[in-house]
């Protein structure tokens, strides 16, 4: 009987939904802010490295400069953010929505950027080097001076929705 109950016990903690992000632990490495809306809110030169921003919202936000290095943002959104000289290497940002951001001289060396939408976004001048792009979208983005994915080739002035 108690070998029963232990074992239904152990199952249902098992089963148990994992604990939800605190929302107002503030900017940190490592933090979690999982499912979070941190729409309008400033976070410039913040470090975030590693933190766990799965499908939260930084729409119309400012991470100029902040450190998201490292960050799982997977289906994160930064519609209208500013990320200029933010730091997003080797970051998961598959499925991220950057419609109209500002990565104006952002890094991105190295990231999962696979399936993500850059709609009129601005690249000028970022780094791209390494990143994994399939499926991302970049239609009328900005990539003037963005040093592409191969780590050698940078973006013609002028360069909307492809790297010439």
């Amino acid at each position: 009987m108690r070998v029963a109950f232990a074992a239904a016990l152990l199952l249902a903690l098992a089963a148990a939904p994992a604990l939800a992000a605190d929302c107002t632990t503030p900017a940190a490495p490592g933090v979690d802010w999982q499912r979070c809306y941190m729409d309008g809110r400033g976070f410039v030169g913040h470090r975030l490295t590693g933190a766990r921003l799965r499908e939260t919202s930084f729409q119309r936000a400012d991470l100029s400069g902040a450190d998201l290095t490292r960050a799982d943002g997977y289906r994160v959104r930064f519609v209208s953010a500013k990320l200029r000289g933010a730091r997003l290497d080797g970051g998961v940002f598959s499925d991220a929505d950057f419609t109209k951001a500002d990565l104006d001289g952002a890094s991105l060396a190295g990231a999962d950027l696979r399936r993500a939408r850059f709609f009129h976004a601005t690249l000028r001048g970022a780094d791209l080097s390494g990143a994994k792009i399939s499926a991302a979208e970049l239609l009328g983005a900005d990539l003037s001076g963005a040093k592409w994915i191969d780590g050698t080739h940078i973006c013609a002035e002028g360069s909307l929705g492809q790297c010439n």
